[in-house]
């Protein structure tokens, strides 16, 4: 008898006769099996789905992170490797299957997440899924199991450090957004700028091109129209230069004319003229001179009386001041020998003839001063005090020779009779 394995679609059965250790391998085919005699084993073939878990693993930062994957494996059916899985799985289930290799995955995840940091393992989830499955391959494959593939479904944590990176990421990437938008505009205004600028020199370009042939039409028919203006002008000058001579021609025919009349009227003048010289001399000359002769002749007359007068008036004059001269000079005397007389008989008097002189003077001054009040009426003196109008008349009298003193030089308190008017008590 021979040991043989059958294989179904998607099974592998592994047959082997009492005694016997030949095995056979059949994969997606059929085999002989002796009832009660041959042993038959199957080991599917189906790819398995298995999602490792690693809770709360610490990084090689010491951050404690949860991380999920999912992974899809096999076993393999080269004859060699696929003898390795049924000597590892034969006789269990594929539940039993999943769990083996979900351990050994989710062991080599765990080796690897404590020598990475979160950042690394968040930010390139594919080089770490990569490193996983790199790592794990050798182990389950010496299981007779394939990895087909390998991700990193999720990374979380309890400390919310992933949340703050991501935010500060966030915030980076926001950064790196609004400096990209505000290069991008501000390339796009200096390429904008630029393109104005291109588009203002083709524009000034255009513009200065269509100002020069502007100009060169206008300087064209500037010079057209200088041109013409000269042709004009001289036409105009051989026009005005014919005429002022043809105006000339005929002027030297008028002044010849003017001339032959002019001489005819000068003629006409002379004669006119000579007649009423003639005229002038009969009517006007003859009696004019005889007239003249006749004023010259009175007024030498009147002259010669107005010299004689003024020579009788002057003499008049010249007697007349002399005799008012020697009369003044008479007078003078008279006076300045009365005035010797009397200073010579004051100095005789003495002071008695001076105070008489004085008082004789008085009246005459007191009349002077007195005169204003001849014209008033009435004169009123009021006082509260019945003795105080005697005291102003006394004290009035009291001043008066000194008044008198100051203008004439003569005390009059020598006087006995004034002394007792003045101070009645002496």
């Amino acid at each position: 008898a021979s040991n043989y394995l059958t294989v179904n679609h998607n099974n592998t059965e592994f047959c082997g006769c009492c005694g016997s250790d030949g095995k056979t391998y059949v994969v997606g085919g059929w085999s002989w099996a002796w009832w009660l005699i041959t042993d038959i084993q199957r080991i599917t073939l189906e790819i398995m789905t298995l999602q490792p878990k690693c809770e709360d693993v610490e990084t090689a930062e010491g951050v404690a992170i949860t991380v999920t994957g999912v992974a899809q494996v096999k076993v393999m059916v080269d004859n060699e490797l696929l003898g390795y899985a049924c000597e590892q799985f034969l006789g269990k289930s594929v539940i039993e299957i999943k769990s083996v290799i979900l351990q050994t995955l989710e062991g080599h995840l765990r080796s690897i997440l404590g020598t990475l940091t979160v950042e690394q393992i968040y930010q390139d989830r594919d080089r770490f899924a990569a490193l996983v499955r790199e790592v794990a391959a050798p182990d389950v494959g010496r299981m007779g199991i394939e990895i087909l593939s390998f991700t990193i479904k999720d990374v979380y944590d309890k400390v919310e450090y992933l949340s703050s990176l991501g935010k500060s990421q966030t915030a980076a990437v926001q950064r790196d957004a609004d400096i990209g938008v505000a290069e991008a505009e501000r390339d796009a205004g200096i390429r904008e700028a630029d393109c104005k600028k291109e588009m203002m020199d083709v524009k000034f370009q255009a513009d200065t091109k269509m100002a020069d042939s502007k100009r060169g039409l206008e300087m064209q028919k500037a010079a057209f129209n200088q041109e013409v203006n000269t042709k004009k002008a001289e036409a105009q000058l051989a026009y005005e230069l014919q005429a002022a001579k043809e105006q000339q021609k005929i002027r030297l025919e008028e002044i010849e004319i003017e001339v032959v009349q002019r001489k005819k009227q000068i003629t006409i003048e002379e004669k006119e003229i000579d007649r009423t010289e003639k005229e002038l001399i009969a009517t006007v000359k003859r009696p004019a001179e005889a007239e003249a002769y006749k004023m010259q002749q009175l007024a030498e007359g009147q002259k010669m009386k107005k010299v004689l007068t003024a020579q009788a008036e002057a003499e008049k004059i010249r007697r007349i001041g002399e005799a008012e001269a020697g009369s003044i000079e008479a007078i003078g005397k008279a006076e300045a020998e009365k005035m010797r007389l009397k200073a010579e008989a004051y100095q005789h008097y003495g002071d008695a003839a001076k105070t008489a002189l004085v008082l004789e003077a008085l009246p005459k001054i007191a009349a002077k001063v007195a005169a204003p009040l001849a014209r008033t009426n009435e004169i009123v003196i009021l006082s509260g005090d019945g003795g105080r109008v005697t005291g102003e008349v006394n004290r009035l009298l009291a001043e008066l020779p000194v008044s008198v003193n100051a203008l004439t030089g003569v005390d009059l308190m020598k006087i006995p009779l004034l002394q007792k008017m003045i101070n009645p008590q002496a």
